[in-house]
C-alpha cells in the first residue's frame, strides 16, 4: 500500500487540473486574440489580399514624356521597337534553370549564350555588370533591336521558348538633333528596384510599378516624377487554375509630361564640337614645362543666359552615347564607361569637375581689395617675382610691368600685384597670430557663391572648396595623424616635407596660403558652372541666379504649362562703380590683354566681349586651361584639364561659339546667320495632340576644320605657337550659319 495520505494525492491531482486548465485557457485566449487580429484588426487588409488571389494584374507601362530643347526639338523621345523579354520566374521553374531555352534564344537573336545569361542574373554587391537591377518578377529585356523575323520565330514556336515574349514596346531614344550629344545633361534610365517600389508606398499603394523605368542621372533623374507618367493596370478575374473568367476593371495609363529645356540643340552641338576641337588642337602643342605634348584629357564648356541663369549649352569631354543604356547596357559598353582608362565619361565635369580656377578667380580678390579700402587706380608693383617668408612666388613667365592699377592687373593677369595685396591683408589680419581677422579675400569668395552648390537642376553637383580658417582647422584635425606618421619617414620628397610642416601647424593660415589663394591656386576648388554663374552676374549688374536647364513642364495634351521661373539667389558684394571698373578691365583683356592674340579682328565696338584667362597649376599634372567670358547676353566658360594656357587652350574655341551665336564672320555681323543673337524668352507652342510645334530653322551646316597632320605630331609642331596666321585659318574654318 502507498504511504501517501489520500488528501495529499487529491491535492496533487487538483493542482495538475488547475495547471491544465490554465494552459487550455491561455491557448484559447491566444487563438482568440489572433483571430481578432486577423478578422477585425486587419480584416480588410487580408480580405483584399484574399480577393487578389483571384485577380491578376497586367501592367501597361506609361509613355514617358519627351525632353525638348527650347525650340521644341526632341532631345529625348520614344520610339516603338520589338523588345524580347525573359520571365526569370518561368526560367527558375525549369529543371536546368532555363539554360536550354536561353541557349535557343541566343541563337535566334545572334547573341552569345553568356551575354543572354548575364542579362537575366540579378545584381548584387558581388555581381559585375551587366545584370538585372530591377524586380526579379518583372520580365527582363534582352534586346530592343529584334527584327520582325526574330520575333515571329519566338512567338510561333511557343513550345521552344516558354517564358519568352517579343512584343512592340515604346523605348527611350536620344536623337542627338544637330549632332548635339548632351549625354551628361540628359542622363539615362534603368529599371525600378524592389526597394524603390517599397519606398514609393503612398496610402498603402506603391506609386511605382515593376515595369517602370526611372531616371538615374541628369534631367531624367531630376524630373523623373514629371516625365514618368503613371502605368495602366488591367485586372482580370481568374479561377484557381489561372483561367480568366471576367474583367475586374481597368486603369488606363497616363502618359508623362514633357520637359522643355533652355538648351538650344544647335548651340549645344557647336559648343561640343568646339570643345572637342580645342582639346585636339591642344594635344599638338608642346608643353615646355614637362617636355611633352599637352594631354588635354578632359574638359567642359558652358553657355549661360546672363539675365536668367538658364543654361543654353553644357558640353563635356569625354562623352558617350546615352542610347547604350536603352534596353540594358552590355558588359563591353559598361566597362568602356566605368573601367580603368575610360576617364569616366559618365562624370558631368561642368558641375562635378573640381579644379583650381587659376587667374579667372582674380575678379574676387579685386572686389575684396576694393571693399577692404585699397584704391582701384592705385599704383601696385607688378614685379617678376615676390619673396615672402623665404619662398619666392613668381609672376607668369617672370614678366614685370612696373606700377599698375588693379584694372590693369586684371587685364594682363599680373600675379605679383595680387600676391602683394593678399600678403598685406594677411599682415593686417594679424599674420600668424590673428585676433580678429576680417579675412576680406575669403569672405568675398563666399559672397560670390563659391564653396556652396549653385542649386542647378541636375543631380550630383559638387560644392567646391574655399580654404579659409574654418576649413584649415577641420582639414588639419582630419589628417593630422596621417601627416605626423608620414613626417617620421626618412624620405625627403615634396610630399614628406609638406607633411612635416602640416603635422605641427597645418591648421594655421600661413602667408603662403593667402598668397597662393589670391591667384586661384592652393587648395581652392571650383566647378565650371560656379564660374559661369559668377561671370553672368558680372555681366547683368551683380545678380546671382540659380542655374537651371528645365524651362517648363507641359502636360501630355499640351494644354497645361508650368513655367520654371528664373530665381535670383544673391547679389555680388560690388558697388555699381566697382562692377563698371571690373567690366572695363575685362574688356581690356580682349583688346590688349592676355586674350588679345586670339581675338584680333573681333567687332568689339559692336559686340563687346569681356574675358579673364586662367592657367591653373596642378601638382603632378600639366596646367589646366581656363577661359571665362561674357557679353551683354551670354557667359561662356571653358576649361580643359592638362590643356595649357587659358587663351592658348580655349581662346579660339570660345571665340567660335560667340561667332556662331551672333552670326559674326570676320569683322562682319549678320544676325540672320546667328544661331541665337539674343536669348529666347518664349516657349514653343503645342498642338492639340500635345506635340511641340518646332520653331522653323535650317540646321547648322557641317563643321569644316582644317586637317591636322596624320599620326603623332612632328617635334616642334605647335599650332597655338604659330599665331596669327595659322590661328586665323582655324577661325576662318569655323563658321556656322542657319
Amino acid at each position: 500500500m502507498s504511504n501517501i495520505p489520500e488528501t495529499g494525492r487529491t491535492q496533487r491531482v487538483t493542482i495538475r487540473l488547475v495547471i491544465l486548465q490554465i494552459l487550455v485557457v491561455s491557448l484559447l485566449c491566444t487563438l482568440g486574440g489572433r483571430l481578432w487580429y486577423l478578422q477585425i484588426r486587419n480584416g480588410q487588409q487580408y480580405t483584399a489580399e484574399a480577393a487578389s488571389n483571384h485577380v491578376q494584374e497586367v501592367v501597361t507601362p506609361a509613355v514617358r514624356g519627351s525632353i525638348l530643347d527650347e525650340r521644341g526639338v526632341p532631345l529625348a523621345d520614344n520610339e516603338t521597337r520589338l523588345v524580347v523579354t525573359v520571365s526569370r520566374t518561368d526560367m527558375l521553374k525549369m529543371k536546368d534553370g532555363g539554360k536550354a531555352v536561353l541557349g535557343r534564344l541566343a541563337a535566334v537573336l545572334g547573341m552569345s549564350e553568356k551575354d543572354v545569361a548575364d542579362k537575366v542574373r540579378l545584381c548584387d554587391a558581388k555581381t559585375p555588370k551587366p545584370c538585372w537591377n530591377g524586380s526579379p518578377y518583372q520580365p527582363i529585356p534582352i534586346t530592343d533591336k529584334a527584327t520582325t523575323q526574330q520575333a515571329l520565330q519566338i512567338m510561333e514556336r511557343r513550345e521552344d521558348f516558354p517564358g519568352i515574349a517579343a512584343q512592340p514596346t515604346a523605348v527611350r531614344r536620344y536623337d542627338s538633333p544637330d549632332h548635339a550629344n548632351a549625354a551628361q545633361v540628359l542622363g539615362y534610365l534603368s529599371p525600378v528596384t524592389d526597394d524603390e517600389i517599397k519606398a514609393s508606398m503612398k496610402n498603402g499603394q506603391p506609386t511605382l510599378q515593376r515595369s517602370d523605368q526611372v531616371g538615374r542621372s541628369g534631367l531624367e533623374h531630376t524630373y523623373d516624377a514629371e516625365l514618368r507618367g503613371k502605368a495602366g493596370i488591367t485586372r482580370y478575374e481568374v479561377d484557381n487554375r489561372g483561367r480568366v473568367i471576367g474583367n475586374a476593371g481597368d486603369t488606363p495609363p497616363q502618359p508623362g509630361n514633357s520637359l522643355v529645356t533652355s538648351i538650344d540643340s544647335r548651340v549645344q552641338a557647336v559648343t561640343e564640337k568646339e570643345l572637342a576641337q580645342a582639346m585636339e588642337d591642344a594635344r599638338h602643342v608642346w608643353d615646355k614645362n614637362t617636355n611633352t605634348w599637352y594631354k588635354a584629357d578632359s574638359g567642359a564648356a558652358i553657355v549661360m543666359d546672363v539675365h536668367t541663369g538658364r543654361i543654353i549649352a553644357m558640353a563635356n569631354a569625354p562623352t558617350y552615347d546615352p542610347n547604350v543604356w536603352v534596353g540594358g547596357i552590355s558588359a563591353k559598353d559598361y566597362k568602356a564607361l566605368t573601367g580603368d582608362g575610360s576617364d569616366y565619361p559618365l562624370l558631368n565635369r561642368a558641375i562635378q569637375g573640381l579644379s583650381a580656377p587659376g587667374s579667372t578667380f582674380k575678379v574676387i580678390p579685386t572686389t575684396a581689395a576694393i571693399n577692404a579700402g585699397y584704391a582701384a587706380d592705385g599704383h601696385y608693383p607688378c614685379t617678376s617675382s615676390m619673396t615672402i617668408g623665404g619662398q619666392t612666388f613668381g609672376n607668369f613667365e617672370s614678366e614685370s610691368a612696373g606700377d599698375i592699377s588693379l584694372g590693369k592687373a586684371l587685364e594682363i593677369s599680373c600675379d605679383t600685384v595680387f600676391y602683394g595685396l593678399a600678403y598685406d591683408q594677411w599682415l593686417k589680419d594679424g599674420g600668424n597670430n590673428p585676433k580678429h581677422p576680417k579675412d576680406w579675400f575669403y569672405t568675398t569668395a563666399r559672397q560670390f557663391g563659391l564653396g556652396e552648390k549653385t542649386g542647378v537642376d541636375l543631380p550630383g553637383e559638387a560644392k567646391g572648396r574655399i580654404p579659409d580658417r574654418t576649413w584649415k582647422q577641420r582639414f588639419w584635425e582630419a589628417n593630422k595623424t596621417a601627416w605626423c606618421a608620414q613626417a617620421k619617414s626618412d624620405k625627403d620628397d615634396y610630399a614628406t616635407r609638406i607633411a612635416r610642416e602640416d603635422c605641427t601647424d597645418g591648421n594655421r593660415l600661413r602667408a603662403g596660403d593667402s598668397v597662393n589663394y589670391s591667384i586661384g591656386q592652393g587648395d581652392t576648388l571650383v566647378t565650371p558652372l560656379q564660374m559661369a554663374r559668377i561671370y553672368s552676374a558680372l555681366s547683368n549688374g551683380g545678380t546671382l541666379y540659380q542655374p537651371t536647364i528645365g524651362k517648363a513642364i507641359v502636360s501630355a495634351d499640351g494644354k497645361h504649362v508650368q513655367e520654371i521661373k528664373p530665381k535670383a539667389t544673391g547679389k555680388l558684394p560690388d558697388s555699381q562703380e566697382t562692377l563698371h571698373y571690373i567690366d572695363d578691365a575685362l574688356a581690356g583683356t580682349i583688346t590688349s590683354g592676355t586674350a588679345a592674340w586670339k581675338y584680333q579682328g573681333w567687332p568689339q565696338d559692336k559686340i563687346t566681349l569681356h574675358a579673364k584667362t586662367g592657367t591653373a597649376e596642378v601638382y603632378g599634372k600639366q596646367t589646366t586651361s581656363w577661359l571665362a567670358t561674357y557679353s551683354k547676353d551670354y557667359a561662356i566658360v571653358m576649361t580643359i584639364a592638362q590643356g595649357g594656357t587659358g587663351s592658348g587652350g580655349s581662346g579660339a574655341a570660345v571665340r567660335a561659339i560667340y561667332e556662331a551665336l551672333y552670326g559674326v564672320d570676320g569683322g562682319n555681323i549678320d544676325p540672320k546667320k546667328g544661331l541665337l543673337p539674343q536669348p529666347r524668352e518664349t516657349l514653343p507652342k503645342f498642338g492639340p495632340d500635345g506635340q511641340a510645334q518646332q520653331v522653323a530653322y535650317v540646321p547648322a551646316r557641317a563643321f569644316a576644320y582644317p586637317p591636322e597632320p596624320a599620326g603623332p605630331a612632328a617635334p616642334g609642331y605647335a599650332p597655338a605657337a604659330l599665331a596669327p596666321d595659322r590661328n586665323e585659318k582655324l577661325l576662318l574654318g569655323r563658321r556656322y550659319h542657319v
